[in-house]
Formats: C-alpha cells, sequence, structure tokens
C-alpha cells in the first residue's frame, strides 16, 4: 500500500477513536467504513463495524467481519471477545469459550475476558475452572470498575464462587495431609499450616516491605518466638524492676514527647493525626544512638536488661531504646519500618485490655512481662481501645539470621547513606 493512503488510514482511525469517545458513533461509524474501503480486512475497522452489525441484529454480517479481523490480526484480543459473545448468544458455548480463551491468550491481563470465560464455565458445571477464572477477573479488574454499581451483581457471584471453591480445596488438602499431621507437634505445623490457609485463600501471602534498606534472603517471619532465643529470659526476669522504673517516671511526671515530630513543610502522611500529638508519646532511654542521660539515668536496670539483648548499633542511628505511650482511644495506622536487618521488641509493661498489635495478618495482645518480636517491615498496626494508658518498653535487635560480618557491613552501609545523603536526611528510623 502506498505512504499516502497508509497515512490516510491511520487518519481516519484516529478520528475513529475520538468520535467514539465523544459519543458520536454515527460518525465514527462513518469513519470505520472508510478506512475498511481503503484497506478491506482492516482488523480494528473490521471488528467495530462488526461490532455495529452484532448490535442491529444481523449476525452473520458480524460473523464474517470479526473472522476478517481475526484473519487480518490473530492477537486483536477484543475480535476474539466479540466472537465469542457472538457465538454464545447463538447458544455455541463450545465455540463461544475456544474463542474467549484465545482472547485471554492474546490479553491475558484483560478481565473482562476472565470474566466471560468465568461465566461461561460457570454454566457448564465446570465450577473449580469457574472460581480460578472469577479470581483472575477480580485481580486485573480497575478499582473504579468494581465499584461501579451496575458490577456488584457479578462481583458478588464471583466472590460467592471463589469462597465455595476455596472451602472445597481446603477440605480436599486437608483430608489428603492429615495422615501426616496427626502426631505432630502443633509448634512443627505452624508454617504448614499457614501455607494451607494461603494456598486456599483463607489468608493472604504476606510480605516484608522495608522503604530504605531491604536485604535480600531474610524470610518475612511476622512474629519471631521468644522461646527461640535464651537473651529473651534474661531480659523477660527483669520485668518487675522494669515496671518498678516506668511507674517512677510516670510518677516523676516526666515528659513525654510526641513520637511524631514532622519537620516544617514536610507532609505528615498517613500520621497527620499523631503529628506533633502526646497519644502517641515517648520517652526516649536511647536515641539516634545517642544515650539519653537525664533519662536513662532513671532507668539504670532497664538499660542493664536491654544489654543483653544483641541491640544493633550504628553510630549516629543505633541503639534507640523508649517507652512507648498510646493514650485511650488511639490507633496507630498500618506502616512498614525502613530496614528488615532488624527485629522490633516489645517488652509490655502497662496493658489494659482492648490492646493489640497486628503484624501482616497475624494480631497478638501484648502480655505484660513477655516479649514480642516482629518484622517491622512487614505492614503493622497498633491500638489502644481501653480507657487506660498503654506503654511498651520498644527496642531493636539484630536480625538473628545475619552474620556478624553482615552485621557491620549493615552497620557501614548505614552510615555510608548516612555520609552520602547527608545526616538529616530523611532516611526513615534505619
Amino acid at each position: 500500500m502506498e505512504a499516502p493512503a497508509q497515512a490516510r488510514i491511520a487518519e481516519l482511525v484516529a478520528q475513529a477513536e475520538q468520535l467514539a469517545q465523544r459519543g458520536q458513533s454515527d460518525a465514527a461509524l462513518s469513519c470505520w467504513q472508510q478506512v475498511l474501503a481503503l484497506q478491506p480486512g482492516h482488523a480494528l475497522a473490521s471488528n467495530h463495524l462488526g461490532a455495529h452489525a452484532m448490535a442491529r441484529g444481523d449476525i452473520a454480517a458480524a460473523k464474517q467481519l470479526f473472522e476478517n479481523a481475526i484473519a487480518s490480526d490473530p492477537a486483536l484480543a477484543i475480535a476474539h471477545a466479540n466472537l465469542s459473545r457472538l457465538h454464545s448468544a447463538q447458544g455455541n458455548a463450545g465455540a463461544a469459550l475456544e474463542q474467549i480463551e484465545l482472547a485471554i491468550r492474546a490479553d491475558p491481563l484483560a478481565w473482562g475476558a476472565h470474566m466471560e470465560r468465568a461465566r461461561l464455565l460457570q454454566a457448564a458445571g465446570r465450577v473449580r475452572e469457574a472460581a480460578m477464572s472469577w479470581s483472575n477477573a477480580l485481580a486485573y479488574m480497575p478499582e473504579p470498575v468494581s465499584r461501579a454499581p451496575h458490577m456488584q451483581p457479578w462481583i458478588e457471584q464471583a466472590r460467592t464462587a471463589i469462597s465455595e471453591n476455596q472451602a472445597q480445596l481446603y477440605a480436599h488438602l486437608r483430608e489428603r495431609v492429615q495422615p501426616l499431621m496427626g502426631n505432630s507437634e502443633r509448634r512443627e505445623l505452624q508454617r504448614f499450616e499457614h501455607c494451607l490457609d494461603i494456598v486456599s485463600g483463607r489468608r493472604p501471602f504476606v510480605t516484608a516491605r522495608p522503604l530504605m534498606l531491604p536485604f535480600p534472603r531474610l524470610p518475612a517471619i511476622p512474629f519471631f518466638e521468644r522461646e527461640d532465643y535464651p537473651w529473651v529470659a534474661e531480659v523477660e526476669a527483669a520485668f518487675p524492676a522494669m515496671l518498678e522504673e516506668l511507674q517512677g517516671v510516670l510518677a516523676s511526671q516526666q515528659a513525654f514527647e510526641p513520637y511524631v515530630k514532622t519537620t516544617p513543610g514536610e507532609p505528615p502522611a498517613q500520621f497527620a493525626a499523631l503529628d506533633h500529638n502526646l497519644d502517641w508519646g515517648a520517652y526516649f532511654l536511647w536515641k539516634d544512638g545517642m544515650r539519653i542521660d537525664a533519662h536513662a539515668d532513671l532507668c539504670p536496670r532497664t538499660e542493664a536488661a536491654l544489654a543483653r539483648a544483641p541491640q544493633n548499633t550504628v553510630p549516629g542511628r543505633a541503639p534507640v531504646a523508649f517507652y512507648s505511650a498510646l493514650k485511650p482511644g488511639t490507633h496507630i495506622p498500618p506502616h512498614n519500618g525502613a530496614t528488615n536487618t532488624r527485629l522490633t521488641v516489645h517488652m509490655p509493661l502497662i496493658i489494659p485490655p482492648d490492646c493489640a498489635l497486628r503484624v501482616g495478618d497475624e494480631t497478638r495482645a501484648w502480655e505484660p512481662g513477655k516479649l514480642l518480636m516482629f518484622d517491622d517491615t512487614i505492614r503493622h498496626e497498633a491500638w489502644n481501645y481501653s480507657d487506660r494508658l498503654r506503654v511498651v518498653l520498644i527496642f531493636d535487635v539484630w536480625h538473628p539470621m545475619l552474620t556478624e560480618l553482615e552485621r557491620e557491613l549493615v552497620s557501614q552501609t548505614v552510615q555510608g547513606m548516612l555520609s552520602y545523603y547527608g545526616s538529616d536526611a530523611d532516611l526513615g528510623e534505619l
């Protein structure tokens, strides 16, 4: 085809698409007809004219035009989808399914094609395959579409089918592995049962998302179990002394400071409600690797207990240790920490009812005197919905899977980032 004709076709295609967007369907149709006159079999023009023919009930013409479009461009997903709808309207479910699968092969992320495939499979009684297609449709569906009122019956149907299939899958898998699980200890089964819940859709697959310094090949474990680490018992043994020292701090009305303090001009984002707000207060014993003498001197037994833990040390950054106080009705919104090279540790001191910490999809209540250790690069949140103050002591330890060399390398890396960007750079809580 000569260049002038190609240029004219391109011009008409662009014009047709613009007219269609403006709702001028008749004018757009005229442009597509001109394209087809210049290039018989043009894929886009054939598809659009086929859709118009199907809308006016000319099934034979529509079928021929869709087939012409596919012959010209086998990867044109919308033409396969339109031909599938035509076969479906004629009651030819087999041909409809074949064409919609070709549409998905051409465009794997086409949520509408997945939904149509699910509908066809559901009608054919192939409910397990249908559930997988419903799941794909929901996964790829844009959020505005998923909120549209006219989509709600379809979305409800999809969720029901997915839920029923997940329950059947869970029962099927559980029956298969039950002989192996019967005589095992609960602790040994914990990870596998979590795996089974993920496979059957009962729980999400939670991953770590470090904001500043991601360290690869460390598993994303929400909570680390206290009994696995000998130093935990040594720290917990000091609980009565630590509680007594906290009560001394509170009785003397030592000043807590807002934990969230954004600098002028910095957007507070998700912590806006807590910015410069004592609803979430902090009383630092160590901050940015520096001992706060006036505070730490009041808590010598607490400080001695923390010395038994493998606290991470980064000059100018760590260790950090502070009392974290949540006033009644306070909620810390979900967020992610800066680096998975450390674990965050909570020593629960004053714990009223209706207080908890959620990491990933696991929620645990604090128990006075029992450490909670978690990876704060997994999305987490905390709340105090009681009518009393909640206080935990927070400090960090090195991730137990890091070697001594890796710890030193991480320390040097953080210091290097500070020297490169400047000591006042916002690198999170590295």
